[in-house]
């Protein structure tokens, strides 16, 4: 009854025009956007229709929602699913958006969790993707990431693709994959691109993908994913197979589409003269 009830809800929205208002926010905070076909662009939107409305969003730290952040954050989630098979957020049920830097509470021992030394204090976060569901995000972050896709850094990006991975209950680099090949595939190609990064940061050598992801499986990733849509084509020349690998799981190909673009990249995206700070 639930799924029918959800059904029909959504056919009915898809009826209705895409209000302008929320073409404006993408247009101003999204710069994927302009890069997608005509097929991708109506699709987005209808994912986005449905994200918004079907997920819990909560303002913390004095943060008050409106439905530029909503649509902002909406659109680049939905961005990453547009390929994808089924619900893969159906995990998602809560978003939770600061207005910038979010330094959580301590974590309480565990019930039968005996500390033989201090907990460590919190630390300021961006964002974090939390196993049970909900997704944290700084709003700054995550409007200053949307904007200038030339950073290879993306809040909304890093924190879905945790979502993704953690649909079978696991943080561990591997989302859910189609089959065994795939799977083998996938284990081949990341865990010697994850050494390669660990030994490179070791050595203190520059490269494309964010040293952070050599902190975890689950970190290689999300960093991979915010590179493979943020700089697709020097992902492509310069760790081909993983490009393979991640174009094969997200059904999608960013690289083609920058190619398509005519100037072959994103760029940023201006609000008036003025840059997001």
């Amino acid at each position: 009854m639930l799924r029918w009830l959800r059904a029909r809800r959504r056919r009915k929205r898809a009826e209705e025009p895409f209000p302008d208002a929320w073409e404006q926010h993408i247009a101003r905070n999204v710069a994927h956007d302009r890069v997608l076909d005509a097929v991708e662009r109506t699709r987005l939107r209808r994912l986005v229709r449905d994200f918004v409305a079907e997920k819990r969003w909560e303002g913390c730290g004095g943060q008050v929602l409106d439905d530029e952040i909503r649509v902002t954050i909406a659109a680049q989630a939905c961005l990453l699913a547009l390929g994808l098979p089924g619900e893969p957020y159906r995990r998602v049920r809560t978003i939770l958006v600061y207005p910038s830097t979010v330094v959580l509470p301590p974590r309480p021992p565990g019930a039968l969790e005996i500390a033989t030394r201090p907990i460590a204090s919190p630390l300021p976060i961006l964002g974090q993707a939390l196993r049970a569901g909900p997704i944290v995000l700084a709003w700054d972050a995550v409007r200053r990431t949307a904007r200038h896709p030339e950073s290879g850094h993306n809040l909304v990006y890093h924190e879905f693709a945790h979502a993704l991975d953690l649909q079978d209950g696991a943080a561990d680099g591997t989302p859910p994959l189609a089959g065994r090949e795939e799977y083998a595939r996938w284990v081949q190609v990341f865990d010697r691109e994850y050494r390669a990064l660990r030994e490179r940061i070791r050595s203190g050598r520059p490269g494309l993908l964010d040293g952070y992801g050599a902190v975890a499986e689950a970190e290689f990733f999300a960093v991979a994913t915010e590179a493979f849509f943020d700089r697709p084509l020097e992902l492509r020349r310069r760790h081909a197979e993983l490009y393979e690998v991640l174009r094969g799981f997200y059904r999608q190909d960013p690289g083609a589409r920058m190619e398509r673009a005519g100037d072959g990249t994103v760029g940023d995206v201006r609000d008036g003269a003025t840059r997001c700070p």
